[in-house]
C-alpha cells in the first residue's frame, strides 16, 4: 500500500505524456521526433481536465452551493459539508498528472519555434494551477511536475507567492499570441486553432483571477483590472461574445463524448434539485429551467438543502437525462461571466468603460442565450431581476452574483470559489448544516502526502492553518 501511494504522489512531479484512448488520430509519427509534438498533447490533457473538472462540478459544487441534493443520512453527504477527508485526493492527481503534460506543450511549442503553443500552453498552466490553489490553498508550485530532475518531494509554495507568478505567466502568454499564428485545428478541442481567441480566453481569465485576489491585494488587482479594461484595451482583447466562451463543446462523437453520457440515467437523476436553484429561475420566469429541471407532479419543484439528519423531504424535480450528452457542460469560461465580473468591477468605481447596469444586463442576456433561449420579454424589468443605479452596493453585488450563479451552471469549482470570495448569493441556511452554517473553506490535502512527503506537507499546515474543510486560503482571509 505504500508503495502504491508513493506511486500516486509521484503524479505530483512526473512528465506523463502518452497518447490516450480515442485520441490516436493526433499522434504524429514516432519516427519524425523523439518526443510527441504539442500537437499531440493539447486535445487529450485538456479533455482530461475538463473531464474532472465536471466529475467533481456534479459531485461538490452541485451539493455545496445548492444545486442539488443528494439525499440520505449516511457519512459524506456533501449537502450536510460532510466531505471525506480523500474527497481531494481525485482532482489533486488529476490537475498535476495535466500540468506536466502543459509543460511539455511549452517545451514542444521551443522546439517547433511557435509562439502560439507557448502561449497556450501557460494559459492552461495557469488555469490549472489556479484550480489547485483556490481548491487547498498552499500547494507545490516552484517544484512541482520535476521528478526528471531528481525533486521527488517538492515543498508548498504560498498562495501569496503563487498569483503573482500565475499574472506573470498570463502576461507572457498575451505577449507570445499577438503574434501567434494558428495551430492545427484538430489539436484544439476549445478553439479549433484559432489562436487570437485563445488570447483572448488568457486575458479573460486574468480579470477572473485579479478579482479573485482583489480584496487582499487590492492595489495590485485594481490598476491591473483597471488597465486591461480602460487604459490599454487594445493591447489585452478579450472575450466579445457568447461564441468565443472557452468551452470544450462535446460533439458526441469520439473521443469528444460528455463523460457523463456513458452513465446509468439512475445514478444521473438520483440526487435531486434544490429549492435554491428551482424556486429563483421559477419566479424569473427563466426559460433555462426546461433544460435543467425535470417536472414533478406538473411543476419544477425543489427540496430544501441542509436538512436534519432522520427529516427527508419527499424528491422532486431532478436534473433531465438529456444534460447528460449536453454540449455546453464543458464549460471552462463563457461570455456572461466576463459581463458579471465587469459589472463587478464598474458597480465599485474600477473601471469607467461601460457601465455596471449595461455589464449587467448583458451578463443576464447572454447567460440565456448562451443555452439556446431567447431573453423572455420585460424579463429585465422583473422584481427580482432589474437593476436599479440606487441600489446599495452589497445590494448589486447580490444581483450580479446571483446571475453569475446561474452563467458558472456545471462549471468546475467556481461557484464554490466565488461563494468564498463574495459570501453571494445569499444561501438559505438548513437546520442540519454544522458550525453555524458556515461553507467549507477549502479541500483536505489528499492523505497520502502525510507519508510521502511528509516534511514539506507538515511545514505548508504550520504556516497556512490545520489540513481541515474550514482553514480559509491566503485570499479569502481577513
Amino acid at each position: 500500500m505504500r508503495l502504491k501511494n508513493y506511486t500516486i504522489c509521484l503524479i505530483l512531479c512526473l512528465a506523463v505524456t502518452s497518447c490516450k484512448k480515442g485520441f490516436q488520430e493526433l499522434n504524429v509519427n514516432p519516427n519524425t521526433s523523439e518526443k510527441a509534438l504539442p500537437q499531440a498533447l493539447l486535445a487529450p490533457a485538456i479533455t482530461s481536465i475538463v473531464q474532472a473538472n465536471m466529475s467533481r462540478s456534479q459531485r461538490l459544487t452541485n451539493e455545496l452551493m445548492q444545486v442539488t441534493v443528494d439525499m440520505g443520512d449516511t457519512d459524506g453527504k456533501v449537502f450536510r459539508y460532510d466531505i471525506r477527508k480523500s474527497e481531494g485526493d481525485y482532482l489533486w492527481n488529476s490537475w498535476y498528472l495535466e500540468l506536466s503534460n502543459f509543460n511539455d506543450i511549452y517545451k514542444g511549442g521551443e522546439q517547433l519555434g511557435s509562439n502560439s503553443f507557448k502561449g497556450i500552453s501557460l494559459i492552461c498552466q495557469t488555469y490549472v494551477f489556479s484550480l489547485l490553489t483556490d481548491t487547498y490553498g498552499d500547494i507545490p508550485y516552484f517544484n512541482a511536475t520535476k521528478a526528471k530532475e531528481g525533486v521527488f518531494m517538492p515543498e508548498f509554495d504560498r498562495q501569496e507567492v503563487i498569483y503573482p507568478e500565475l499574472f506573470k505567466k498570463l502576461e507572457m502568454a498575451n505577449e507570445l499570441l499577438k503574434t501567434g499564428t494558428n495551430i492545427p485545428s484538430a489539436s484544439d478541442p476549445l478553439y479549433a486553432g484559432n489562436a487570437a481567441n485563445w488570447r483572448k480566453f488568457g486575458n479573460t481569465l486574468y480579470l477572473r483571477l485579479l478579482m479573485r485576489v482583489s480584496a487582499k491585494s487590492p492595489a495590485l488587482a485594481v490598476a491591473k483590472i483597471k488597465d486591461i479594461v480602460d487604459v490599454n484595451s487594445a493591447n489585452y482583447p478579450i472575450i466579445s461574445s457568447n461564441a468565443e466562451s472557452a468551452a470544450l463543446r462535446w460533439s458526441g462523437t469520439a473521443p469528444y463524448v460528455s463523460p457523463f453520457a456513458t452513465w446509468r440515467p439512475a445514478d444521473w437523476y438520483t440526487p435531486k434539485l434544490a429549492d435554491f436553484f428551482v424556486n429563483n429561475l421559477k419566479e424569473w420566469g427563466d426559460p433555462r429551467i426546461a433544460k435543467w429541471a425535470t417536472i414533478y407532479n406538473g411543476k419544477y419543484e425543489g427540496i430544501p438543502s441542509g436538512y436534519p439528519v432522520g427529516q427527508a423531504p419527499e424528491g422532486k424535480s431532478t436534473l433531465p437525462v438529456a444534460l447528460q450528452s449536453e454540449p455546453l457542460l464543458g464549460n471552462i469560461l463563457n461570455y456572461a461571466e466576463l459581463q458579471f465580473l465587469l459589472a463587478e468591477a464598474a458597480s465599485k468605481g474600477w473601471i469607467t468603460t461601460g457601465t455596471a447596469k449595461g455589464y449587467y444586463e448583458n451578463g443576464v442576456t447572454s447567460g440565456i442565450t448562451y443555452w439556446g433561449y431567447a431573453v423572455p420579454e420585460n424579463y429585465l424589468q422583473g422584481a427580482d431581476v432589474k437593476w436599479t443605479d440606487n441600489l446599495a452596493l452589497e445590494d448589486k453585488l447580490e444581483l450580479i452574483h446571483l446571475q453569475k450563479y446561474y452563467s458558472l451552471f456545471m462549471t468546475d469549482l467556481e461557484q464554490w470559489f466565488e461563494y468564498r470570495r463574495t459570501g453571494h448569493p445569499q444561501l438559505p441556511k438548513g437546520a442540519g448544516l454544522p458550525n453555524g452554517g458556515q461553507m467549507p473553506s477549502r479541500l483536505n490535502y489528499p492523505v497520502y502526502l502525510q507519508s510521502t512527503n511528509s516534511a514539506n506537507y507538515s511545514a505548508a499546515i504550520a504556516i497556512q492553518g490545520a489540513d481541515d474543510l474550514y482553514t480559509k486560503v491566503w485570499w479569502q482571509k481577513p
